[in-house]
């Protein structure tokens, strides 16, 4: 299909009360209109917290399990990360749970060293790349964000033709403190342009137990750089948008740039 119907949450988080956010997100994910995907926001379980020793779950624990509920439920994807625990490791793991109960898996490359997480969690090395009613989308977390590499959408080898790119839709979620709401907001635009793909981005408010701040910033940006959507500033919203993907490639074949991108592998 060419229309894809997305969710964005952007919301305040109760700190290390797994059970209370899930309440709350619930009635939030109730109240939504028809959407094939649901966006909610980094350790959206939780809050940042580097507790990841003491308030981590399994992956058969209640708060995948109300994924599962909630996706099943809704007839939607569901994705968010949340503090797993996973052979004795400590993940940030974004799970993209799907309505039947099957899911996959991203845990978050790029650990925030100036709040200690790579002291606390295990670091992921994979990207995961998923598809969603002909869409194909690439969750990311957070501090991924100002690491354009990782994010990098790639086309065909050969150059020959405009193939189709790896991905069409970039995801964002994200505890993205108010001081750097700046660069948060420039990259965002920085990584739709590059890549050529949409971009949806999730960043809570509130404050927290660290008394850090977060005003939100949540967005849809288009491959041009143009805001479908922005949420208010410390302001709760729901929003369902439609993204089109018929002028995606209308637009990428139109200004192919993919053609003269350049060749390297990450290692």
């Amino acid at each position: 299909m060419s229309r894809l119907r997305i969710s964005l949450l952007q919301s305040d988080l109760q700190w290390e009360d797994p059970k209370a956010n899930c309440e709350a997100f619930e009635k939030k994910i109730n109240a939504l209109e028809p959407t094939d995907l649901i966006i909610l926001p980094e350790m959206f379980t939780t809050g940042f917290s580097m507790a990841s020793s003491t308030i981590s779950e399994k992956m058969d624990g209640e708060s995948i399990g109300w994924m599962k509920t909630m996706a099943a439920k809704r007839g939607a994807v569901i994705c968010g990360s949340l503090i797993i625990e996973d052979a004795g490791n400590y993940f940030n793991r974004l799970i993209w749970m799907r309505p039947d109960g099957r899911f996959e898996q991203y845990d978050k490359r790029h650990l925030f060293r100036m709040a200690d997480e790579d002291q606390h969690f295990s670091q992921g090395n994979e990207k995961l790349i998923v598809e969603l009613k002909g869409w194909k989308i690439c969750p990311l977390i957070c501090y991924d964000l100002r690491f354009p590499v990782w994010s990098r959408n790639t086309y065909d080898t050969d150059r020959k033709t405009y193939a189709n790119a790896s991905y069409d839709l970039l995801i964002y979620i994200a505890n993205w403190p108010s001081p750097r709401a700046t660069a948060w907001s420039k990259l965002l635009m920085a990584r739709a342009i590059e890549n050529q793909v949409y971009v949806a981005a999730v960043n809570r408010i509130g404050r927290d137990e660290k008394q850090i701040d977060y005003i939100g910033g949540s967005a849809v940006i288009d491959a041009k750089g143009d805001a479908l959507w922005e949420a208010a500033n410390n302001t709760e919203e729901s929003v369902t948008i439609e993204i089109d993907k018929d002028s995606l490639d209308a637009f990428r074949k139109k200004f192919p740039l993919g053609m003269d991108a350049d060749d390297f592998k990450i290692t």
